[in-house]
């Protein structure tokens, strides 16, 4: 049987039919990635947002299990967002399907990668993520 497991999940998400008013707010849009983020279950290192004239907003919530970003376009409706988690106690599509309903997207296109995948790098099956050392 093939080797299936990964160091990580890496969700590649559009948002489309967004609240405009919501992708323009930088408060919101900080407290709702960093709630998205505890949601996951991820521990939050730092965060880093950025807002744009005359629109959109740019941003990272580092997390210890690795990130989770956004990029609007409040007059598109539109935002581009990643959820890169580590490990098996963090839960990437609990943040995605907070982050939808919170920006009221109507649509959405999302691809699941596994990045590290055991098999391809190496890691026998029945390895934890984190080897002590």
């Amino acid at each position: 049987m093939k080797n299936n497991r990964a160091l990580g999940r890496h969700l590649v998400a559009e948002f489309f039919e967004c609240l405009p008013e919501a992708l323009d707010d930088i408060d919101f849009v900080v407290q709702t990635m960093r709630e998205a983020a505890v949601i996951a279950g991820a521990t939050i290192v730092d965060t880093s947002f950025h807002r744009f004239l005359p629109h959109g907003i740019s941003g990272v919530v580092v997390i210890a299990e690795s990130h989770l970003t956004i990029h609007t376009w409040p007059e598109y409706e539109y935002a581009a967002i990643d959820l890169f988690t580590c490990g098996d106690e963090v839960h990437p599509w609990k943040a995605f399907d907070y982050l939808r309903k919170k920006l009221k997207s109507s649509r959405t296109d999302v691809t699941e990668h596994s990045r590290g995948k055991y098999s391809d790098i190496g890691v026998p099956e029945g390895s934890p993520h984190k080897i002590a050392t």
